[in-house]
């Protein structure tokens, strides 16, 4: 992330534009916000597993963040490398050697480094907490919220090159190149996208819950050990729970 601001930076220097509005519109990138959030999921998530080790499942909160923050990093991972990977912007062709490494840096390290990292967390990870299902509204509102920060900031920020008074992070997002039809049917379908990526995300944690009960309950009786049978029972509960009011 640090490599791209200073990509952006170099290239807005480069081209004579207005280097507070280089900046502004970088951190308003989704990209860059979903990074932001998830080194702030993940800090979290270390910092409480630091201070309870061997405790499992995570909080409520914590399970609830990283699943927030696990659909929009996998989508971006997807989107990118389908649609975007080799469509670099004019200007790269005139960077010099070490901003392009900084850039070839930040690139791979947002759209394919930590996309996997989540995948393989929501696939492996150990002892993770199930979700009920109405956090799917949690997991759908950031995307909500940026899109209605990005559509109507959009008309209110210039182009930091001069050529427009208005400036969208995506070119199927600004109403001027196709209408403001065309810009909602694309944030229905990703919204869309979100909805579904989020119902699996639930699933396949509450899959994984379940079957981390029956490997405990099954070890229980192959040992006798009655810690393992506690925390089964305690997971059972709290699946019941939040199976009733999802």
């Amino acid at each position: 992330m640090v490599a791209g601001l200073l990509v952006n930076i170099d290239r807005g220097l480069r081209e004579e534009q207005i280097l507070g509005d280089v900046l502004a519109n970088y951190f308003s990138l989704f990209t860059i916000v979903s990074s932001i959030l998830s080194i702030g999921v993940l800090t979290v998530a270390a910092r409480w597993m630091l201070r309870h080790p061997g405790t499992s499942p995570e909080p409520l909160g914590i399970a609830m963040a990283i699943a927030a923050v696990t659909g929009p990093v996998i989508l971006l991972g997807i989107v990118f490398n389908v649609l975007l990977r080799g469509d670099p912007a004019p200007i790269a062709a005139t960077d010099p050697a070490w901003v392009k490494f900084m850039d070839s840096w930040a690139t791979e390290t947002l759209h394919v480094v930590l996309p996997i990292y989540f995948l393989l967390d929501l696939l492996f990870a150990g002892r993770r907490r199930g979700l009920p299902w109405w956090s799917l509204a949690v997991i759908v509102s950031y995307p909500l919220v940026w899109t209605a920060y990005t559509m109507s900031r959009g008309e209110r920020v210039p182009n930091p090159d001069g050529s427009t008074p208005w400036w969208y992070p995506y070119g199927f997002l600004d109403p001027h190149i196709a209408g403001y039809g065309s810009a909602f049917t694309y944030i229905g379908g990703i919204l869309l996208a979100f909805v579904l990526l989020g119902i699996a995300i639930i699933g396949i944690g509450r899959s994984r819950e379940r079957h981390a009960v029956a490997r405990d309950v099954t070890a229980w009786l192959q040992t006798g050990e009655l810690p393992d049978l506690t925390v089964a029972r305690r997971r059972w509960r709290r699946r019941r729970s939040g199976s009733s009011r999802g």
